[in-house]
C-alpha cells in the first residue's frame, strides 16, 4: 500500500520486507529489500541514487536518507548504514528491526548519477570515506556491468583496517574485472607499511595520487591517466569533498564533471563564492510552505536565503546546505536572486524558475518564494 508523506516534498512510500540484515563491522550494518513483482517500476532507480526509509526511533517515526549499494541490473535494494553513535536513530533501527520485517522505504531520488555510455572509452575516478562508499559501489558496478570500455580507479580511506566496509566486495571485483578496476586503500588512524597510504585524503593526497599512481598512461604515452579523466566521483563529509572537489578543478577537471555526495549537514560553500552582490536591506519574502502562506523580513543579503529563514525559526526543509541534496527546492515567482552553486537542479528547470534556497543569494527588495512546488 503506497503512502504520501512529506519529506521536504510529498514523497511516496511503500512497504517493503527486509529479507536480508548483516552487520558489516562494529558500527555498520546492511538492510536487504525485496522488491515485489507489482512495484518493479516504481523501484527503478540510477546508480548513485539513495531511498528514505521510515521507521520507529524512541517511539517516534523518524526519517532517514541511505544510499544504495546495489546496482539497478541487482534487481534489489541494499543499503549500509552507519551508526554514529549508541543512542542513534541508525541504531534503534539495528535494534529494532530484523530480517522479515516490512518497513516504508520511499521511491528512490537523488542526483548523484552519470549518464551510461557504453560505446565510450572512459576514465571515471572515485573517492569515498567511510560509509561514503555506499553510492560509489553502485557506480562502480553498474558501470563494470554496462561499460565494457570504461576504467575505473578508486581512491578509498577509513580509520582503521577493522572500519573498513565492503571488502570483499570490492576486491572481488578487481578481480574479476582485470585492469579495469584498481582499488586503493588509505588508513588515517593506522600506521601502514608505505606511508603514502596513511592519512586522510584531501588536496595535498591527491597531488601524491596524480604524480604517483595516476601517471604513465600505458593507453597513451604522450599523456597520464589524470589527463585521460572523464568524470570524478566524491563521497564523505563535507571538508573532504571541498578539498578533493576544489583540487580536482585546480588540475584540470572542469566543475561539471566532478559530481559529490554529502552524507551531513554542511554549513560551507563547497566551491569559493567569486561574485559579489550589492548590499539590498530590509527584503520582504513571501512564501509558501506545506500549503501555508508565510510572509517574513530579511535584515539584509549577506547571507543565503535558506539560512536566513532557519534563523527566524522557520521549518523549511533541507538537508546539505550546499546545493547538493535538492530538499530546499523551490520555485521563485517573484524577485531576482542569484543561484550560487547548483550540483541537483536541471537546465530545464532552472529556465523554468526552480531555485535552491541554501545556495541563493536575494538580489532585490522582494522575492516569492513556493516550496510546495505547485
Amino acid at each position: 500500500m503506497e503512502q504520501q508523506i512529506y519529506k521536504g516534498k510529498l514523497t511516496k512510500f511503500h512497504w517493503l520486507k527486509i529479507t536480508k540484515k548483516e552487520e558489516l563491522t562494529k558500527n555498520t550494518f546492511s538492510l536487504e529489500f525485496e522488491i515485489p513483482e507489482s512495484l518493479k517500476e516504481n523501484f527503478k532507480f540510477d546508480a548513485g541514487q539513495f531511498v528514505s526509509v521510515k521507521f520507529q526511533s524512541y517511539g517516534k517515526d523518524v526519517i532517514k536518507d541511505y544510499s544504495m549499494t546495489s546496482a539497478p541490473y541487482e534487481g534489489k535494494i541494499s543499503l549500509g548504514i552507519k551508526i554514529n553513535s549508541p543512542e542513534s536513530n541508525a541504531s534503534q533501527l539495528f535494534k529494532n528491526y530484523k530480517t522479515g520485517d516490512d518497513l516504508l522505504v520511499s521511491e528512490p531520488g537523488g542526483r548523484f548519477t552519470l549518464v551510461s555510455k557504453p560505446s565510450e572509452f572512459r576514465t571515471i575516478v572515485g573517492f569515498a570515506a567511510g560509509i561514503g562508499i555506499t553510492p560509489i559501489l553502485s557506480h562502480f558496478k553498474n558501470i563494470l556491468h554496462n561499460e565494457p570500455r570504461t576504467r575505473l580507479f578508486l581512491f578509498f580511506s577509513n580509520k582503521t583496517r577493522e572500519d573498513l566496509i565492503y571488502r570483499e566486495q570490492l576486491d572481488n571485483l578487481a578481480r574479476n574485472c582485470g585492469e579495469r578496476l584498481q582499488i586503493f586503500y588509505f588508513y588515517s588512524q593506522e600506521k601502514t607499511s608505505n606511508t603514502f597510504f596513511h592519512g586522510r585524503l584531501d588536496d595535498k593526497k591527491l597531488s601524491l595520487i596524480i604524480n604517483q599512481i595516476l601517471h604513465l598512461d600505458d593507453t597513451d604515452e604522450e599523456s597520464t591517466i589524470w589527463d585521460a579523466v572523464d568524470d570524478v566521483l566524491i563521497c564523505g563529509k563535507g571538508d573532504m569533498i571541498k578539498k578533493l572537489a576544489n583540487a580536482c578543478y585546480h588540475h584540470g577537471i572542469p566543475k561539471k564533471n566532478i559530481h559529490f555526495e554529502l552524507f551531513e549537514e554542511y554549513n560551507d560553500d563547497i566551491y569559493p563564492v567569486e561574485k559579489e552582490f550589492p548590499l539590498i536591506e530590509n527584503i520582504k519574502v513571501e512564501f509558501k510552505m506545506f500549503n501555508k502562506e508565510y510572509c517574513t523580513e530579511l535584515p539584509d543579503n549577506k547571507d543565503k536565503i535558506l539560512q536566513q529563514l532557519l534563523i527566524q525559526k522557520f521549518d523549511v526543509p533541507y538537508s546539505c546546505k550546499s546545493g547538493i541534496c535538492g530538499s530546499c527546492e523551490c520555485i521563485l515567482e517573484e524577485g531576482e536572486v542569484e543561484l550560487l552553486e547548483n550540483e541537483y537542479l536541471t537546465e530545464k528547470e532552472e529556465k523554468k524558475g526552480h531555485i535552491l534556497a541554501c545556495m541563493s543569494i536575494a538580489k532585490s527588495k522582494k522575492i516569492k518564494l513556493n516550496f510546495d512546488l505547485s
